[in-house]
């Protein structure tokens, strides 16, 4: 008998040891914190001049070299304590030559000989610096405080670039509410001899009210909001010279508010090019403007579209030349790049791919190639090619199908090639950009192997018109297909996003996996026409008309999942944030019956509330198109209700401010319709944070409450 049980013992236990465990949906929104995401390397980089390439490993920086991937040398952290003894662990890495490293520490950049084993420089700056920005030649950081800008040296950490007492006058910030691919507000020139900057006038934009509920009593903070037809910004360019301390600006006349975008610097630091394009945002200028006096020196082309024209990249110039760049370009319906001169030539088009160019990495030491990424044929993936710059050869570097990220080392000889897919968590090769082999040097395990988790698999649907839509399905653990199974359809359906891609996990957050399966829940997504990544006609097609064709695709999705044998067609949910919040809100309230919930946050629910640059491209104005605005109206179908809606809303949201979902629960108040709302005091447009646990937790179970189906 005590065999037995002693039996009986080591059988439940070995059975409960081997059972995977459920994933709570805490820990899939913390997801990152509690390593259930993919591991990587830290600090991984190439080392400028050389065929090195770092990265951290066992508390020490271990330089390897691509030829042979073989350890040429490393550097342990207690080493770098000597210098630096207040280092608890590795910096991040800004910038590595053959023999110094740069890493900022607080307010300081600090520049290391790891050779001598020496401090080789110092630059401070203000403690309450944003929108910093280092540059190694000119061993100088750019730096905003408030509204103004200046730069910290090794001698000085707070050099004034622009002393403007007036508010309205923001300097050294993105612009055009990072529209048009801005992500910063200064550009450094090649050499470090000058710093170019934006500059916004806000006069004319309209303060906008949000409420501080952390003041005692509240308090009234007034922000900048340009909505659509209403004031927008003028825009400058300065250039400051750092050796005669001295801020030009170019001669551009922005009182018609059109956008100046994508700076260029030429490599001799003589000219700037900036592509200007008007407020209607049909037609873009690419002007050349002498630094040195900030005149107009001519405008090298011009690009026009009845739909929108926008620049997304900067030019890319040749190597060994002043006077030869690369432009990237949708003129032909896909982007393309074209070789232009700086007189205006247009030397030819040097791609015609039927797919979309993402960027460009670089060239290689002859000039002879330039490496770009891109799709590829299938838009879910993302690789890098190799083109030949006189025949437009192509070739291939990244094979894998899956979603690549490349590093290009200094001499294009070699790339590091960080990528995952619905299969692979991450994998990292070296890829030898002549011969086109390649060497893994990290693979990452699954970290949710312990875990039990559903399936994710990739579909294909036809929309109405013939164009393919592809789609994710989300399929519980256990699933058994004799059983039926309710349905959250996560959705965003805007431009410049695209949710389906051959990346770990399908590029769902890990919440919705976990959901499917402590549920039982089937998650399904699909990328509309209007999103991202398959072409100015996929794209454009909802001009003047949003929430229409985006609806019509949606709604093939849904037809779709009711025709499964497996799905509950009477417990479908949607969800969805921002542009998603738009969908969820419309896609319920224009098709009574269909959904039984929706959870929209931050929902976009009147155009005419948005802002200028976004709104005005893809609605044109309110004035100008009527009729669009009106039909696309969210609170105009709020009497067609049937199910439950929740509107969640952070308080304090400077890109789809709170009049949204005010105006909607008036309409609903009017209509006599209940609905109902949650707001997160001072948080802005997403919920991030600890909190994020909350609204996830907070949203799924309104969907598991009312998903109930209809009696």
């Amino acid at each position: 008998m005590k065999k037995i049980s002693a039996l009986l013992f080591i059988l439940t236990c070995f059975i409960g040891f081997s059972q995977q465990k459920e994933l709570s949906i805490e820990d899939a929104v913390l997801g990152y914190y509690k390593g259930l995401y993919p591991a990587s390397l830290s600090n991984l980089n190439w080392v400028n001049n050389s065929s090195l390439y770092v990265y951290e490993k066992d508390n020490s920086l271990i330089f390897t070299d691509a030829k042979n991937n073989k350890i040429a040398s490393s550097l342990p952290l207690k080493t770098l304590q000597t210098t630096f003894s207040t280092l608890k662990a590795f910096p991040e890495i800004m910038d590595i030559a053959e023999e110094e490293l740069v890493f900022k520490d607080g307010n300081q950049i600090e520049i290391y000989n790891y050779k001598t084993h020496q401090k080789a420089g110092l630059v401070s700056f203000d403690e309450n610096a944003k929108n910093t920005e280092y540059n190694v030649k000119a061993k100088a950081m750019a730096y905003t405080l408030d509204h103004n800008l200046y730069i910290g040296t090794s001698t000085n950490p707070r050099i004034a670039i622009t002393n403007n007492t007036d508010k309205n006058i923001v300097s050294g910030q993105a612009i055009h509410r990072s529209e048009f691919g801005i992500v910063k507000g200064t550009f450094w020139s090649p050499e470090g001899n000058y710093l170019a900057f934006y500059q916004k006038d806000e006069s004319n934009v309209t303060d906008y009210p949000l409420v501080d509920i952390n003041t005692y009593p509240a308090t009234l903070k007034n922000i900048k909001y340009p909505m659509a037809g209403q004031g927008s910004e003028k825009a400058k360019i300065g250039i400051y010279s750092l050796d005669k301390n001295k801020t030009i600006y170019l001669n551009i006349d922005t009182s018609d508010e059109h956008y100046l975008t994508n700076l260029s610097w030429t490599p001799d630091e003589k000219y700037v090019l900036v592509a200007e394009v008007n407020r209607g945002q049909n037609h873009l200028w690419y002007n050349l403007y002498n630094a040195k006096n900030g005149n107009k020196v001519k405008t090298l082309f011009e690009e026009t579209n009845e739909k929108w024209v926008e620049p997304e990249f900067d030019a890319v110039f040749l190597p060994k030349s002043d006077d030869d760049f690369l432009w990237l370009s949708e003129r032909d319906g896909f982007m393309n790049i074209y070789h232009y001169t700086t007189d205006g030539k247009l030397v030819k088009q040097l791609t015609k791919f039927n797919w979309v160019v993402t960027g460009i990495l670089g060239f290689d030491e002859n000039g002879k190639n330039v490496f770009i990424t891109g799709t590829g044929k299938d838009p879910r993936d993302t690789h890098t090619f190799k083109v030949n710059l006189k025949d437009g050869a192509v070739t291939q570097l990244t094979t894998t199908s899956g979603t690549h990220n490349t590093l290009l080392s200094s001499d294009g000889n070699y790339l590091i090639d960080g990528y995952s897919s619905l299969t692979i968590p991450k994998n990292i090769d070296i890829v030898s950009t002549k011969k086109g082999n390649s060497e893994t040097i990290f693979s990452a395990k699954n970290p949710l192997k312990d875990y039990k988790l559903g399936t994710t698999a990739f579909l294909t649907l036809k929309g109405n018109d013939g164009t393919d839509l592809y789609a994710k399905i989300t399929k519980p653990a256990n699933f058994d297909a004799s059983k039926k199974y309710p349905v959250l359809i996560y959705v965003y359906g805007g431009p410049h996003a695209q949710l389906v891609t051959n990346s770990w996990l399908g590029g769902s957050s890990l919440w919705m996996d976990a959901f499917a399966t402590k549920e039982n829940y089937i998650v399904f997504t699909l990328d509309n026409r209007g999103s991202a990544n398959r072409g100015f006609a996929f794209e454009s097609i909802v001009h003047r008309n949003l929430g229409n064709l985006e609806i019509e695709d949606q709604l093939k999705g849904v037809a779709y999942l009711k025709s499964l044998d497996f799905v509950d067609a009477n417990r479908i949910a949607v969800n969805g944030w921002s542009y998603g919040g738009f969908m969820t809100t419309s896609l319920m309230l224009r098709n009574p019956g269909l959904f039984t919930t929706a959870v929209a946050g931050g929902p976009v629910i009147d155009w005419k509330y948005y802002e200028v640059m976004y709104g005005e491209r893809y609605m044109d104005t309110p004035t100008e198109n009527p009729e669009g605005y009106e039909k696309a109206k969210v609170s105009n179908y709020i009497k067609n209700l049937d199910g439950k809606l929740l509107i969640i809303h952070g308080s304090v949201d400077p890109v789809v401010v709170p009049q949204h979902s005010m105006t909607l629960l008036q309409e609903a108040v009017k209509q006599k319709v209940q609905i109902d709302f949650f707001t997160y005091p001072m948080h802005e447009h997403n919920v991030r944070g600890v909190d994020r646990v909350n609204l996830v937790e907070k949203m799924l179970n309104y969907i598991v409450e009312n998903n109930q189906g209809k009696n």
